[in-house]
């Protein structure tokens, strides 16, 4: 009984582990390049405001560059309805977990700004009333007021 129980522990913390892959590896290395991380809650194919964030502000070039310029690592947690669109188990999994911690009451979008140690420095709920030259002078002064 005891062997049963201890194999039991031992699979759900190695998927506890598992389910924060993307989170656990952003925090390293948003530790490593002084970076902060941007993680963002979206239904892909079913949230007309998601649709909007991703088409207007993650998507462009403005916004890319936070990323190639070494100020934020980002991570879209996605939560797609179509059949066509499914992800794999272990990224539902992952996902699930993200929301589990960061948006309980399940907000989309939902947009996180945190700090390597994965403490939120800014939300956004809902579509961001910015534009993305506004919105990524946001991310950008807010990594300049913090001490990374």
């Amino acid at each position: 009984m005891k062997t049963i129980f201890s194999a039991i522990v031992m699979v759900v913390f190695a998927v506890g582990i598992q389910a924060q892959s993307r989170l656990e590896n952003a925090k390293k290395q948003a530790s490593q390049n002084k970076e902060l991380i941007l993680l963002n809650f979206s239904g892909s194919d079913w949230c007309i405001p998601c649709i909007k964030l991703h088409k207007n502000i993650i998507g462009t070039d403005e916004f890319k560059k936070l990323e190639t310029e070494n100020v934020m690592v980002y991570i879209n947690a996605d939560f797609p309805r179509n059949k066509k669109n499914q992800l794999s188990p272990e990224l539902k999994k992952e996902n699930a977990s993200l929301a589990d911690q960061y948006n309980p009451k399940g907000i989309f979008p939902y947009t996180i700004l945190l700090n390597s140690d994965g403490k939120i420095l800014k939300s956004w709920e809902g579509l961001p009333s910015e534009n993305a030259t506004a919105f990524v002078k946001e991310i950008r002064d807010i990594k300049e007021n913090q001490k990374l």
